[in-house]
């Protein structure tokens, strides 16, 4: 297979008319050591990124089941330390982290008595609940 150098310039010379010099040039041109340097340190970099969250997806089993290594480490408390009762719901997280309790239980013992809950209180304390 010949090439015909008169095609591939007249090529080269529709593609920097239409698309600018930068499409044509080199890539080598502006490349240095300095730059080599950095792309390796770049390149280094993302791939211990990489193996990072390689190693959180791996999957581990646990009672008979496959389950990413990173929900085993997080510690998630979804039992509500005043009725004692498990949540499925989204919305128990927000309360069970700021509150100590469920939704459920917010609405009947701190809603409107939040100092009182803050200092300590907890129903069963001193009016014989719970």
């Amino acid at each position: 297979m010949t090439k015909d150098f008169n095609q591939v310039a007249k090529l080269e010379k529709a593609i920097k008319t239409k698309y600018g010099e930068d499409a044509v040039r080199n890539p080598l041109n502006d490349w240095s050591k300095e730059k080599e340097k950095d792309y390796l340190e770049q390149l280094k970099k993302l791939a211990s990124e990489e193996r990072a969250t390689d190693n959180e997806h791996s999957k581990e089993c646990y009672y008979g089941f496959f389950i990413q290594k990173k929900l085993l480490n997080k510690e998630s408390n979804r039992i509500c330390p005043v009725c004692e009762t498990y949540s499925f719901e989204a919305r128990d997280d927000i309360y069970l982290g700021k509150w100590e309790c469920c939704y459920k239980c917010y609405v009947s013992w701190v809603d409107g008595r939040e100092a009182r809950w803050k200092a300590g209180w907890r129903p069963g304390d001193k009016n014989g609940r719970k």
